[in-house]
This record gives C-alpha cells, structure tokens and sequence, in this order.
C-alpha cells in the first residue's frame, strides 16, 4: 500500500483524522516524514546500500482503520525475519536539534501483533516526560521507519567532523560487535578510530563491554555467544572496512552539503548496510572557514617567532587588522630587499589558519637568497631554532645582486631613526573614533589601520636595524674566536654578553616600574592586605582609585604602559588599562611575592631583565674588547635592541587604539540593532564591516554573496568555533596548510586525576553526586556534577539541573554525551573508574575539553 509524497499536514483535516499509510523511500523528497526518512531516502539516492523498508506515514492517527498486519508481512515476504520500528517525527535528526534517542525505537519485531505494538510504543513516545523535557510544546506529527533487520557482525557511527573538537579535517568511527544499540546507549566502550583529512588512521582505541545482565542487544539471542569469541586486542574493523565507511559518508557529506552523522552496519558477509544520515547540530563554524589562501602547496608554514608573539588563536578581526600589518611589513621588506617586486595581495609573508597565525618560511627564503652573508640554514636557525629540512633553498643571486639588494636593506634597516622619531606625534595624531555614524567610525578605523601598517613597517625596519648590527658584531666575534683557536660557539656567547644590558629598554623598565608598584603596595601593611583580600578586579580598581602612594604609582605606570597586555595585538583582547582582572590577579602574585622577600631591593637587578644567568654580566664600554669596530658594533647593536622594543610598544599602542576603536564600533551596531551585542564584531573581517555598515570600499561589495543578516549568522558561529580553535596546537614546521596534531586521549588515572575521553567542551568545578541508579539522581542539587555508570535517555530530564556529566562508559554519541553537548553541559566519558573512586560530597573540576576530572579535596 503506498500513497503519493505529499506533506503529511496535507492530508490531516483535523487532529488524528489522517489514515495511517505506507510511502517509499523514493517517493520521499523532504522532510515531511522527519529527518529519518528524508535522510535514508536521500541515502538510497545516493546510490549506497540501505536496508529495504517503507515509512508509515502518520503513524499518530487512528491505527484501527488499517491492517498492520499487512505492512508486516510485506516485509516478511521480502525475506525480513524481523524489522526495526524507528520513530520520524517531524523536526527529529534535523539541522537545528537532533532528538537524539528521545523517541522510542522498537528492534528484532518478529510477529505481526509485535509490530503493531511496536508502532503504538513509538507513537506514545511523542508523549513521554523526556521528550517533552527535552524539546518542549505539543507533541510533533509522528512518522515511522520499518526496515529489515541487519544480522550485523558489527554496527557504529561515523561523524565526518569531530563533534568534540569541531574539526572538520577529521572523521570519527565508533564501532561494536554485533548491531549498535549497546553503542547508542552507552552500556559498551566502542572501538574508537580517528582518520585524519587523508584516511590514515590517527587514533585507535579498543572498546569495553561494561554492560550488565539488563542489556537488551539487537538482533539474535547468541549474540553475546559471538562476542565472546573475539579476541579483545583483535581490532573489529579491517582497514577495507575503515575505507569503506570513510568513502561512503564522505560522499553523504558532499551530497548533504555538510558534516554529517551516520550510523551503519556490516553484516555477516561483510556487506556495508547505511542505516541513518543526520547532520551534526551542535558543531560552530568551520574551524578553517576565515583560513588565509595558500600561498604554495609546497610552502612552509611556521608557528614558531610569531606564535611567542601572537599565542593561541584569534578573531577574524585581528587576522584582518594586525595579521594583515604585520604580513605587509614584511612584504615591504622584500620589496625594499628586491626579493619581490611590489606588494600586490595580502597573505605571502604571514598565514592566518583555523585561527591561528602562522610565518611563511618559504618566502622568507626569498630574502635571505638575496643577500650576502645570509644562508637559509642561518634564516630558519634564527626563526625555528633548528635548521628547517623541509624547506628548499631558492638558487642564489648573482653576487653583485645579492650586494646590492644588502646595501639597499641595511640603508632601509639603519635609517629608520627619523621614523621611529614621528611614530609618538602621528599615533597620536590619529583619535579614536567617538561617533555614533558607523559609516564614519569605520572610515576612521580604515585611516587608522593603514597607519598601524606604518608603525608595523616602522618597527620592522627597527628590527631589522637591530638584527643588521647584531648579525655582523657576531659574525666577527665567531670570526675572530676561530682565528684566536676558540670555537665559533666562544663567539657567539661573547656577542651576546655585548649585546646585552642595554640601558633604557621599554619592556625592561616596564616590568621595573611594575614591580615598584608592588613594591609601594606590600610596604603599606594595611593597603597590601586590603588589596590581596579582594577580588583581583575589584583590588586593583580600588588602588587605582586610591590616593595612596602606590594608588599613584599605579596611575602613572597605567598612563605610560596601560597599552601593553597579554596577547597585545589582539583587537578583542583588553589591554592592561582595561583588563583589572588580569593585572590584578598579577599584581597579587608580585605583592604576595614582595611581602615574603627579606630584602626587597635585591629584586632590582632582577627588574632590569636584560641578562640571564648562563649569560654572566653585561660588559661596559671599559670592559668591551679593544677594537673600535667591536665597540662600535656593540653600541649600535644595543641602540638596535633600545629601538626595538620602542617601536614594539608603539606598535602595540596603535593595536590598543584600534581596539578602542572596534570596541566603539561594535557598541554603536549593537545600538542601532545592527548587530546582537557589540563584542560580535570582532568576528568579522574588514571587507565583511565594510558590507555590514553599509559603507564602500574596502573591496567590500558582496563577500560571497552574502548580505549583513547572513554574514551576522556568521559571526555568531565564528565565536563558538574560537574556543575550539584555541585548543588546537600545531607542528613547528607544516608543508602546505597547517593541520593541527591529533592528540590521542588519555586513558590512565593518575594521582588526583581520572582521565576518560572528552564529549562535550567546557570546564566547571563543583560537587559530585554519584548515582549509580537513575533513582539516585533524585537528590541532585543544581549545580551538582552528576558521575553516574552510563546514562541514557531517562536521564535527560536531570540535564537541566546539573553542572556537568561525567560517567563510566560511553562514547561521543551516547545520548548523554549528545544531549550534554546540545545543553552546552561539559561532560566526560569512558572514565571507567570515576563512579568508584568519586564520592558524594566531594569537589571536582570537570575538563571537556581535556577529558579530565580533577579531584579538588579529599574526603576524610
């Protein structure tokens, strides 16, 4: 019996008065039967195997018109001896919610009076308290999937984007013996395989049976017969296998258009059966979609030297503002050098990866090929530590070239004083936008970007200037160690012992006049306990406000270094000025630090930081070696170093007005409604404001055809993926784009620690309830951290009272894992041992992202 693909409210003429009828995956076209249904038709489709079947289309309605025993034995003539009743409600494994495992599914129906109970279980699910706690309002139109039963060998899930790290250059195998039930309640630790963007496996981890005697499988009663027979370290899955479930969800991703989730099963000739397609829902943006093009397939990509500088990842502001400074003053360097011929496109010198910034060392080669007395072993040294193997040198120039190209570099470098000069009178020349015209606020930001390119160029030709004078002082030194029968390494440690001490530098007297703050505060017994007793934020502000001596001293040192911080050249990133919770919490430790020190003046060599104890004294002019050449390359080296760290921290107080200016920007979108909150606007790019404020320019126009509204939806999606980018660490050295490592998750309990695997990000401390009966969760209190044996869908309701999860078994996709994942709920599972070791009472920090719960006291 089949009906015409129609949307199901079409036939309803009032509630319940639908007939219950049969429709055709191929007769399915959308989802008005639900998501189960559209996505198996769509599978079908899409030419991979799917076990035969039909859906019942309004299922809810009067089922006493019909004969199920029909339908059963439709399914029975085709061969089935027995089917699966699934639910496919309408919203359910759709792109907003997934209603993972809300609705019932009834498996292993073998007779015609079980099927019809099976349709009407599935049907009273819509009804049920967890559903109705989990999705809220009226019940939805309910449509079933019956298909034949698979006699699986094994069964599991594929995700083609990590749910847990968002990584999309990743797909995800969880696989059991037999038919995946055990896996989607969370009774069995699947078999975890991780494949990395190329196919190769990254991470395998054998699975775990924990469940009990209670444990309803799928499928025949001598199933658990044939698991015994497994070997526990003979891997479930042949690597044709692997290969086979990669290339078929792969080609569903494409098909769907997006990451999806698939559930699959092997049967005993080995034949690849798709049971569900769903896409992942709970997944933010692209971890790479504001990735900078490619320079080169073959191009080296680097994290060290500009990763010390710019640590963990960004906004796609600050890759569009200092990201792209920093790449074009370092251009402008090539072009100077002759090692390219202009600057045409951003995006040669410096790499912007799945939100981390990255130095291209390939066209750094470039520069130094061009030059005399500079070899790519000496560039990489100096970037990398170590000589760079997989980069290809490029073929020298000529030597006349290469001489020429240096003259004009070093000119560029040693004539950077008079710029340096005018870097404090044109910043602040330039005044941070104040207006409420978002158009006129961001023309004002576009002036002041192209003048932070300035002073990022500036501080380039300073560096440079620096690193010229240094680079000759020590050739000669090593030069002159050889000669006197000493090594090379004698040289070198003499020219740094030259270079250091340099009197003035700004970040050496920034730290001191830090430290004689801390020093006023802790010698005022009253203010110093006052300060450490507070809130860091709240201490510092009050100091600040203070009339004390430090209160002063902390007022000039804010006037004169409130621009630096932590991660300066972020333009989401407060400055010091701005951040009293992060220079407070700081200046507690070096007030808790002055008060235990006896002898608080022995501290100001210390404040100097301009020599390490490997490297002995700085050297003064009378102590320097006799050559007027080594004194006066000495001299200029420590200009060069003084410099430096000038036009650095000019560099940082253009980034801190820019902020100020982004900030005000956003705050002034948000007031007009142009945007949610005005914190989002960190999280577009400058060609994408340019299109939100409705401003030219900019090469703004359409960015991919996208208009505000949708690029807002966008930028919403950025700031969920950046939490997940900043977990990422990469190699030192990547060939082409930069993929980040693949950790494998810890498994070992180790002193306070109880490692499982990470299922849903986040990290909460609070105190343990451990329910080892769901009847134990009774007496959860808000806030608790629930550490339970498993949890399925009975749990759910509790999901919205506690803190986080953490269980003995279970994978990415049990239901709690999925459902504490659509909570935003931090959870850990697979720990094993966490419901022995964990008592009531006691205080833990949940890690999500880590798969760590950390024990924070002991009970007695």
């Amino acid at each position: 019996m089949t009906a015409t693909p129609h949307s199901a409210s079409a036939q309803n003429t009032g509630p319940h008065r639908a007939t219950p009828r049969t429709v055709e995956f191929e007769q399915v076209t959308d989802d008005s039967y639900g998501g189960k249904a559209a996505g198996l038709a769509e599978l079908q489709r899409l030419g991979l195997d799917v076990p035969p079947g039909f859906v019942i289309a309004d299922a809810a309605a009067d089922l006493v018109v019909v004969d199920t025993t029909r339908w059963f034995t439709r399914m029975a003539e085709a061969g089935a001896t027995s089917v699966a009743v699934r639910s496919s409600a309408a919203g359910e494994d759709g792109a907003q919610q997934s209603f993972a495992g809300q609705y019932d599914t009834v498996l292993g129906v073998d007779t015609a009076e079980g099927f019809a109970d099976a349709i009407r279980a599935c049907v009273e699910s819509t009804r049920s308290r967890r559903a109705a706690a989990y999705g809220g309002g009226a019940p939805p139109a309910m449509h079933l999937v019956v298909q034949q039963m698979v006699d699986a060998r094994a069964a599991g899930v594929v995700f083609t984007a990590d749910p847990t790290t968002a990584r999309r250059d990743l797909i995800v195998i969880d696989a059991v013996a037999g038919l995946g039930d055990a896996l989607v309640d969370g009774t069995t630790s699947p078999e975890h395989i991780v494949l990395d963007a190329g196919g190769a496996v990254v991470v395998r981890e054998a699975g775990e049976d924990r469940g009990g005697d209670d444990r309803d499988d799928w499928g025949d009663d001598d199933r658990d017969d044939r698991d015994d027979d497994n070997d526990d370290d003979e891997a479930l899955l042949s690597p044709e296998e692997i290969s086979a479930i990669r290339s078929g969800a792969l080609a569903a991703a494409r098909h769907f258009g997006r990451p999806m989730d698939l559930e699959w099963a092997i049967d005993m000739s080995g034949r690849l059966w798709w049971l569900q397609a769903r896409p992942i829902t709970t997944l933010p943006a692209d971890l790479g979609e504001m990735d900078s093009p490619l320079a080169g397939p073959d191009h080296v990509y680097t994290r060290c030297n500009i990763g010390e500088m710019m640590p963990g990842a960004f906004c796609p502001l600050t890759a569009s503002v200092s990201g792209f400074a920093i790449d074009y003053a370092m251009q402008m360097i090539q072009v100077v050098a002759r090692a390219q011929p202009s600057y045409d496109q951003p995006w040669l010198q410096v790499g912007y990866f799945s939100g981390h910034m990255f130095l291209n060392l390939t066209e750094g080669t470039a520069l130094s090929s061009g030059l005399v007395g500079n070899s790519l072993e000496q560039f990489s040294t100096s970037i990398c530590g170590r000589v760079v193997e997989e980069l290809v040198p490029k073929p020298p120039k000529p030597f006349l070239r290469r001489l020429t190209n240096t003259i004009r570099l070093s000119t560029h470098a040693l004539s950077a004083g008079p710029a340096i000069r005018r870097l404090e009178r044109q910043i602040a020349e330039w005044e941070v936008p104040t207006g409420d015209d978002p158009r006129q606020v961001l023309a004002q930001l576009e002036d002041g970007v192209e003048l932070y390119c300035h002073v990022t160029l500036t501080h380039v030709r300073s560096s440079s200037r620096a690193a010229v004078a240094a680079n000759i002082l020590e050739s000669v030194l090593m030069r002159q160690a050889v000669q006197d029968g000493r090594s090379e390494d004698d040289g070198r440690a003499e020219a740094t012992r030259l270079m250091a001490g340099a009197a003035d530098v700004e970040s050496a007297m920034m730290l001191e006049e830090l430290d004689s703050v801390a020093r006023a505060t802790a010698a005022d017994p009253a203010t110093a306990e006052a300060f450490l007793a507070a809130d860091p934020a709240d201490a510092l502000t009050a100091l600040r406000a203070s009339g004390s001596v430090s209160g002063q001293a902390l007022r000039r040192f804010l006037t004169r270094h409130g621009h630096r911080g932590y991660r300066e050249l972020c333009m989401r990133d407060p400055s010091w000025a701005e951040d009293p919770e992060g220079l407070g919490s700081m200046m507690q430790v070096m007030v808790r630090s002055v008060g235990h020190s006896r002898d608080l003046t022995s501290n100001d060599s210390a404040a100097q930081g301009s020599t390490s104890h490997d490297q002995g004294p700085a050297m003064t002019p009378a102590d320097e070696p006799g050559s007027p050449v080594i004194r006066t390359l000495a001299r200029l080296a420590r200009g060069g170093a003084r410099g430096r760290e000038e036009t650095k921290s000019k560099m940082a107080l253009m980034a801190h007005s820019l902020k100020l200016g982004y900030r005000h920007l956003g705050e002034v979108l948000a007031a007009s409604g142009q945007l949610p909150d005005a914190d989002l606007v960190f999280f577009f790019d400058r060609a994408e404001l340019a299109l939100v404020v409705g401003r030219g320019g900019v090469e703004a126009g359409d960015v991919d055809g996208l208009g505000p509204e949708e690029l807002t939806q966008s930028a919403l999606t950025r700031r969920d993926a950046l939490a997940y980018q900043d977990a990422l660490e990469f190699p030192d050295v990547s060939v082409g784009r930069p993929s980040a490592l693949v950790a494998r998750p810890p498994r070992e309990a180790a002193g306070g620690e109880i490692v499982g695997r990470p299922a849903s990000r986040g990290s909460v401390e609070g105190v343990v309830r451990v329910a080892r009966l769901i009847v134990d969760a009774r007496d959860v209190q808000r806030g608790e951290i629930l550490v339970a044996p498993v949890t399925d869908v009975g749990w759910t309701p509790y999901f919205t009272v506690i803190g986080a999860l953490v269980t003995d078994i279970g994978s990415s996709v049990s239901h709690g894992a999925v459902v504490a994942r659509e909570y935003g709920l931090p959870c850990v599972v697979n720990t094993l041992v966490a419901t022995q070791v964990l008592k009531t009472g006691d205080r833990v920090r949940v890690d999500g992202d880590r798969g760590v719960v950390t024990r924070l006291d002991h009970p007695h």
